[in-house]
Formats: structure tokens, C-alpha cells, sequence
């Protein structure tokens, strides 16, 4: 490595924000850049290590330390071609991942981990601004055509590895835009859309083709698209929410999370939409669910002008330090305060939503709910839970939102009429062998496969799938796995 000493000179720093009263009145993101300086003496704290555990702690297997040392050496290119060698989104994952490469980090046993995922995103931010990011067409084309259903990070890298490999790859999305998730689930507070515009753009010049508003089982056969495509990889994603089936559920208020943030998204990009308004504005909204879904489902409604915000989990309030039931370098479920908690919120642990309270217009007004008492056992893990006596009371509620997470993917049109089997728990069945369904050219990845993950495991499956479905028309892959991501001569 470029300074072997360099954990011991310098401390974990994080680019500067825009003041949390300042950034709820817009949808800009609002990290700020760290300068070179920074750069380097951030890179140089990675320290060295006898075996890398950063390297398993990510999903897509990126190869940190050496990314690390030509960032402190200054050499962008060097260090863009070998994050990119691994990762096809950078600036996805540079922006929204919950980094568990850091989590793996030696240096994080006792010190702060090195700030992995922030050097990731300047790598390939500077890597555009200085022309490195450039269309990768394939010299040859094999002839064969792949049908990718879904256009979010699964999708999006089969895609791209598929084209890569020489195939002709249609991308079938049936939103109005590219980019699933990504696009219509994630605040631009948290990722800008002209960053997958600039993406999808590039995958359109590598020669890849998409096409937008093709509901595949609805408004696009699929027998169509089966006598037409050598293989098809089914990427949809989990898209059926998990539901509250208490009373008032029907009450006008209710709304799972996902059609709120979705709509906002659409407002921000202005783009029309149908449904009737949800607006959080001058209203009482409480969030039913702790993760990442509910944390933008606050920013969301700070930035719409809420009279009050509150965040509930059901599970108790995490530690903010590792225990011994989370040995390093486990990802260990800590305390979480996003960016999103900064603009404020009032967060509450360990209370379980009882009833959905209406008006004689059915309209929400209240929310009855209750404490819970977790019963934890010797191991640390979760037990039963108890109500809390007297704990039961009434809250002012106009709003909720329910961010509790997704079932499966929606099996109505697209999976149901393509007869592929499912799991038990109502995803598409697929080996991570070879990410083959029942059906012999139809393949499937990401969410969809896997259940509700996070984005850099999508990003992966979708690697992983590409590299079978290449391995299937071509008898042998020329891509990469990510168990051979460390052999990789850049």
C-alpha cells in the first residue's frame, strides 16, 4: 500500500452537508465533495491487511485496498477501472448503499472504519468529470438477442454484462422510465435522477435498447417475447408491500409508503400521474416501519412541510456500539440515524400500531397504539414480545405511512402467465448456481429471486445471472464471477 502508516496518521473524515434546515426546502442532494487532499489521506488509512475482509463484506466482491492505494497515488483512471471492473453503478452504491464492506474493515475492530463507500463514489465521480467513463461496446456480436424484464440495478446489470459478452440485449420496463427502484423508490435528496439518466444514456450508446411502458404479461406478450429472445432474464424485482390488517386500514390517510415516494418522485422530475395527491403538508404523519424506506419516507414529509413527524419500529431500539452477539466482521445491526433523522423526526422504539382511527368522513385522525416488551434471549436474539399494561394510547395521525418492507414480487401478468415455479415465500425459484428457472431459457435475478435485499446485492445477482446466461448460450462465459474478482489483472 502507498502509506502503510496512514491508519495511524489520519482519523475517518466524511464530506461536509448542507445544513439540515437549509436542504428540506429542495430535493438537491446535499453531501458535499471531499477535496483531493482529504482523498488521499483518506485512502491511505486503509491499512495494508493480511487478508482483505472488505472483499467479502461486499456483495459484488470490489477490490477496496487496491482501489484505495491508486486513490492515493492520485491515479483516477487506474483506480476507476479497477472499482469498475466489479461494479457496474458506482454512483449508485457510492450514494445509497449501507456500505457492509466497511462493517468488514480491520481498521473498524477498533478504530473507525476506513470510509470505503465515500471513496468509491469520488473515484467514479471524478472518473466522469475527467472523460475516463467511456461507452464499453463489444467488438463482436454473438446474434444471440436476451429479453431483460426490469430495469432496475438486477436488470440494469444484466444488462450491461450481457452486452458486454457480445449479445443484443432489449430491456423491457413498464414505467415511463428506466431505472426501477432506483428511480421511483429512492428520494432525489439521496440520488439525483439525471444520475441514471447519465447511465442509461451511456448503456444506450454500448448499444443496448430500452423500452419503456412494456408491461410484459399486460401490454407485451410474453409468448412474443419467448419465440423472439435466445434467453430471458426476469429482474421485476419484490413490489408487493406488507400490509397492516388492523381496523380503519380502508380509512382515507392510510398509504403504503412506496405509493407516496413514488409520487413525490414523479412530482420532482414533473411528471403527470393519475392518483389522487398525497401530501404531507401541514399534517400529522407517522411511519410505520424503522428501515430505509421509512427514514425516506421522513425526509419526504420534513421537505413537504409536516406539522409532525414520528418513526415507528416495532423491534426495540438497537445498540449503537457492537455487542458480543455482533463479532466483527459481521454486519451488525446498530443504531442508524440517517440523514433523513437529521432534518428531524420523533423515533420510537418497541411500539406495535393497534388500530387506524377515522372521522364520520373516513378520514384518519388518530392512531391507537401500544408499548411492547421484547423478551431477549442469552444468544441476543429476539424472542415473543408482551404488550406493556397501560401502555395503550392515542396519537394525532393524518397521515401513515406503511414502510414495513415487501412480500414477494407481483405474481399477477408477468410471473403467473410465464408458468415459472416459486419459492415458500412467493419468489420466482431459482438456484444461485445457475439462476436457471423451470423454464430452460428463462433465468431470473435480484429482488425477484432472492427477496427484498439491498441495491449492491441486486447489482451482484444481476452480474452473477448474466455471467449463466452467457454460460448457457455460449457453452463458456467470458465474464467474470465475483469469486474470481481478486484474480482480475487490471
Amino acid at each position: 500500500m502507498g502509506k502503510p502508516t496512514g491508519f495511524l496518521e489520519f482519523t475517518r473524515e466524511l464530506p461536509g452537508k448542507r445544513d439540515p434546515q437549509e436542504r428540506v426546502h429542495d430535493y438537491k442532494e446535499f453531501v458535499e465533495r471531499l477535496p483531493e487532499k482529504k482523498l488521499n489521506e483518506q485512502s491511505a488509512r486503509c491499512m495494508n491487511c493480511g487478508v482483505p475482509f472488505c472483499h467479502n463484506g461486499c456483495p459484488l466482491g470490489n477490490i477496496i485496498p487496491e482501489f484505495n492505494d491508486a486513490v492515493y497515488r492520485n491515479s483516477w483512471e487506474e483506480a476507476y477501472e479497477i472499482l469498475s471492473a466489479t461494479n457496474n453503478f458506482p454512483e449508485f452504491t457510492g450514494r445509497i448503499c449501507p456500505a457492509p464492506c466497511e462493517a468488514a474493515c480491520v481498521l473498524g475492530i477498533n478504530q473507525p472504519a476506513v470510509t470505503i463507500e465515500e471513496i468509491e463514489k469520488h473515484i467514479i465521480e471524478i472518473a466522469f468529470d475527467k472523460g475516463f467513463v467511456l461507452p464499453k461496446k463489444p467488438n463482436l456480436r454473438t446474434g444471440k438477442k436476451i429479453a431483460v424484464i426490469g430495469s432496475g440495478p438486477a436488470g440494469l446489470a444484466a444488462a450491461a454484462q450481457l452486452n458486454y459478452a457480445g449479445h443484443t440485449v432489449t430491456v423491457f420496463e413498464r414505467d415511463d422510465a428506466p431505472g426501477g427502484l432506483l428511480r421511483y423508490g429512492i428520494p432525489d435528496f439521496k440520488l439525483e435522477k439525471w444520475v441514471i439518466d447519465r447511465r442509461i444514456k451511456l448503456m444506450e450508446e454500448e448499444g443496448i435498447v430500452f423500452k419503456c411502458n412494456a408491461n410484459v404479461g399486460v401490454n407485451t406478450s410474453i409468448n412474443d417475447l419467448l419465440r423472439e429472445s435466445n434467453a430471458v432474464v426476469m429482474a421485476g424485482g419484490s413490489t408487493v408491500p406488507r400490509n397492516l390488517n388492523i381496523e380503519g386500514r380502508e380509512l382515507s390517510g392510510a398509504h403504503f409508503a412506496m405509493d407516496f415516494l413514488k409520487q413525490q418522485n414523479k412530482r420532482v422530475s414533473h411528471i403527470p400521474f393519475t392518483e389522487a395527491p398525497i401530501l404531507a403538508t401541514g399534517k400529522h404523519v407517522v411511519v410505520i416501519g424503522g428501515g430505509d424506506t421509512g427514514s425516506d419516507c421522513v425526509g419526504t414529509s420534513n421537505r413537504q412541510g409536516a406539522a409532525s413527524v414520528t418513526q415507528f419500529e416495532l423491534m426495540p431500539k438497537p445498540p449503537e456500539q457492537r455487542t458480543a452477539h455482533m463479532p466483527w466482521p459481521q454486519y451488525p445491526m446498530l443504531l442508524k440515524t440517517t440523514s433523513s433523522h437529521e432534518e428531524g423526526a420523533n423515533r420510537q422504539w418497541a411500539v406495535a400500531t393497534k388500530k387506524f382511527i377515522g372521522n364520520d368522513k373516513g378520514e384518519l385522525v388518530n392512531l391507537l397504539i401500544v408499548d411492547l416488551e421484547w423478551k431477549i434471549g442469552a444468544d441476543g436474539k429476539m424472542g415473543g414480545f408482551e404488550e406493556v399494561k397501560g401502555s395503550e394510547r392515542e396519537i394525532p395521525c393524518d397521515l401513515a405511512f406503511l414502510a414495513m418492507g415487501f412480500l414477494h414480487p407481483q405474481q399477477e401478468g408477468l410471473i403467473n402467465q410465464m408458468e415459472v415455479e416459486l419459492d415458500e415465500k412467493g419468489n420466482v425459484r431459482a438456484s444461485e448456481k445457475n439462476y436457471q428457472t423451470n423454464i430452460q431459457k428463462v433465468f431470473t435475478a435480484g429482488d425477484m429471486r432472492r427477496g427484498q435485499s439491498l441495491v449492491v446485492w441486486a447489482i451482484s445477482e444481476g452480474r452473477e445471472c448474466a455471467r449463466r446466461v452467457d454460460e448457457y448460450l455460449m457453452g463458456s462465459s467470458i465474464l467474470e464471477s465475483k469469486d474470481q474478482s481478486y484474480l482480475i489483472n487490471i
